[in-house]
């Protein structure tokens, strides 16, 4: 089994470095173009530095390039690519297939999963075209990843934790269709995290103002030995736009639940290092909606967040007296003073304010006039949590042993690191037999094992001289400082990094004609479905094409089934078809259900 990767967002140096002081053993970052969140750009010389950072631990940075491109942008997507390989970059992730047919440098190529990876079939013909890895589809089930790997040797990627897409990844054309910013090309404006109301085709109003495209964020990690058994072998965060907080802290917790996972199956991770960190990590701390494991194990109710597309924080607990500026709650959990706290008031509609101080168990929070007896609280603002994360202490060690010994009359320092990488130095000095030799030999280990301002730390040391010699504290120092650096320079040498270049071939491709769906913008990704066997090839929506009528979203979302309204599964009320959903502009959306796939379709 190949050792397994924790890959963590990063929107900018600062939070990919935490990321990797926290125990991800990659990052995701976007270059200053093409990445599919492009209001987080990053410069080359930023890129330069986060590689050389995580390399030290043999950790792995990769560039997102994954939009989709118009003709006019190819070229500079592919110098932009050449010059990330130079800088050591170790993949890039793409979504658009036109790429495949420029003059790439032998980088590894990862399918993003914005070019709809949710069945063998697909995954099987990304292998064939030359890709190292491919990212799946949210909204597999652990069955359909098993099914994938046991029909497929490529490398699988899941996400594991964050905010989803209610659409199939790069099969939404909703945010364009209102307002020009297409999601294909990084500038997505949520309209999923609307009001709309549902009605039917006699417009009885079955939902009214509500979020009825809103999920709740992700949490797989119940499931990581599962996952692992299963075939995946990068477990991937959401969360590019997210703040440095949020990354020590969900990054951090996910090193632990996973390291649990690798001890129990005597696997590997797949980078260097230990990290120790002085807070206990907590998903439920930071940024979420609320937690759903999605359709790992199949359809089901909890995953939609209907009541409101903000952060609920840690659920608490319920009010159990209130009087005018205070109230008491039924937990055992801490508040501080400037928490911030939410709750639904009796509209259903989501409402916060922040606590002023904490009395003998009576709360003052500063606006109470929504909170009544039995309000559930939610804390989504932790005011010494976040300030524990802020300045927390965080460390990344590999593990080393030491040897200073005597060989040929000289001595000698020998060092070699947790993945067997190796240094010696050697120092020539006029042989004095230390006159206390329990001090100087204890001088020699104290000196030897200062390695606390650098990335490693001793696990054990051995002293094997024939005699305990007097040794200068500036010699000690000297030859400490030259070994690790030496080490360095080793370990820099034998990175593992990897080398591949796409051999273009004609293996066919599943479909022979191509739609808008297929997200083909240039001339190249055209030439890449004809070579592969496709005959009639229509162009992307960004494109310019007329929507109306069309399909902009394909969810596995379905409002009947949430609603008890699914014929399969309930009886519960007639409703006149189609379905509309109507957005706070009076813009309506006709719904089209394929039940056989158990899928929903938006209309415009």
């Amino acid at each position: 089994m190949k050792n397994i990767e924790l890959l963590a967002p990063a929107k900018d140096l600062e939070c990919g470095i935490a990321a990797i002081k926290c125990g991800a053993d990659a990052v995701y970052i976007g270059a200053n173009k093409f990445g599919a969140r492009n209001t987080v750009g990053n410069s080359l010389e930023d890129i330069e530095k986060l590689i050389i950072f995580a390399h030290k631990y043999w950790a792995k940075v990769y560039i997102t390039i994954n939009t989709i491109l118009n003709d006019n942008e190819l070229l500079e997507a592919e110098k932009l690519i050449n010059k990330l390989y130079q800088i050591g970059a170790d993949a890039i992730i793409i979504q658009d297939m036109g790429l495949l047919e420029l003059d790439l440098p032998p980088i590894p190529l990862f399918a993003s999963t914005q070019t709809h990876n949710n069945n063998y079939k697909k995954v099987e013909f990304l292998e064939k075209v030359g890709f190292q890895r491919v990212i799946l589809a949210r909204e597999l089930s652990l069955q359909d990843i098993k099914e994938i790997k046991s029909k497929t040797n490529i490398d699988l990627e899941c996400f594991i934790h964050g905010a989803l897409c209610v659409s199939y990844s790069g099969q939404c054309y909703l945010s364009y269709a209102i307002g020009g910013r297409s999601g294909n090309k990084g500038e997505c404006a949520q309209p999923c995290r609307k009001l709309y109301s549902l009605i039917d085709s006699s417009e009885n109003v079955i939902a009214k103002d509500k979020y009825l495209l809103s999920l709740k964020d992700l949490n797989l990690s119940e499931y990581i030995q599962g996952l692992i058994e299963a075939g995946i072998t990068s477990f991937k965060i959401e969360g590019r736009l997210k703040d440095i907080n949020y990354i020590k802290n969900v990054v951090s917790f996910y090193r632990q639940e996973i390291d649990k996972s690798l001890l129990k199956l005597d696997i590997h991770r797949s980078s260097s290092g230990k990290s120790i960190i002085n807070f206990e990590p907590d998903p439920y701390k930071s940024f979420n909606r609320g937690f759903t494991n999605y359709f790992l194990n199949g359809r089901n109710k909890h995953i939609t967040s209907f009541d409101t597309p903000k952060s609920l924080g840690e659920p608490v607990g319920k009010v159990i007296s209130i009087d005018k500026t205070s109230f008491t709650i039924n937990t055992k959990i801490k508040f501080n003073n400037g928490d911030g706290i939410c709750f639904f008031d009796e509209n259903n509609v989501l409402q916060g304010t922040n606590i002023n101080k904490i009395e003998n168990d009576h709360i003052y929070p500063n606006d109470i006039k929504f909170i009544k007896k039995g309000t559930f609280i939610y804390r989504n603002f932790n005011h010494d949590f976040i300030k524990k994360l802020e300045s927390a202490h965080i460390e990344r060690k590999i593990s080393v042993q030491l040897r200073f010994f005597e060989e040929n009359n000289k001595l000698m320092l020998h060092i070699i690191d947790e993945n067997g990488i190796e240094a010696h130095q050697e120092i020539e000095i006029k042989k004095e037999i230390a006159n206390n030799k329990e001090m100087a030999l204890n001088n020699i280990q104290k000196q030897l094992l200062k390695l606390g301002e650098t990335e490693f730390v001793c696990s054990e040391i051995t002293i094997d001289l024939k005699n305990i010699y007097f040794v200068p504290i500036k010699t000690l120092n000297e030859l400490r400082r030259n070994i690790i650096d030496q080490l360095r320079l080793n370990r820099i040498e034998k990175y593992p990094r990897e080398i591949h270049k796409i051999e273009r071939n004609n293996f066919p491709y599943m479909e022979k004609n191509l739609n808008y769906e297929a997200n083909i913008l240039n001339d190249s990704a055209k030439n890449f479905y004809q070579r592969h066997g496709a005959e009639k090839i229509s162009l992307a929506a960004e494109s310019g094409i007329d929507l109306n009528g069309k399909k902009v979203m394909t969810t596995k979302h379905c409002l009947k089934y949430q609603l008890d309204l699914c014929p399969k599964e309930s009886h519960k009320a007639k409703i006149k078809e189609p379905l509309y959903l109507i957005d706070n502009h009076n813009k309506n959306y006709t719904l089209n259900f394929d039940c056989k796939n158990c899928e929903m379709e938006v209309l415009f």
